[in-house]
């Protein structure tokens, strides 16, 4: 988990096994949980906009805040990136 030290206080993107994205600012974490604040949970069920089009939106309005805070289970984690590293090409 190195680099997650480097990224608090960067806003990041966390792919989930489920159907949810979520983005906001990595507030904390440990071998079990990761918690965002001024985080955004996209049930991404709920529009036509596949999981990539989304974050790239995002990129490009801002995280759309639905939640102050949000913990995520480290074991429902496909993958963590910081939201700048997203290529919008």
């Amino acid at each position: 988990m190195l680099p997650l030290q480097e990224w608090m206080g960067h806003t990041i993107v966390v792919d989930l096994r489920s159907p949810y994205v979520a983005l906001g600012t990595l507030a904390r974490f440990d071998e079990h949980h990761l918690l965002l604040t001024d985080a955004d949970m996209h049930d991404l069920r709920d529009s036509s906009t596949g999981r990539e089009n989304y974050v790239v939106e995002s990129k490009m309005t801002g995280v759309k805040r639905n939640r102050k805070q949000v913990m995520i289970n480290a074991t429902e984690i496909v993958g963590v990136s910081r939201l700048s590293d997203v290529i919008d090409e």
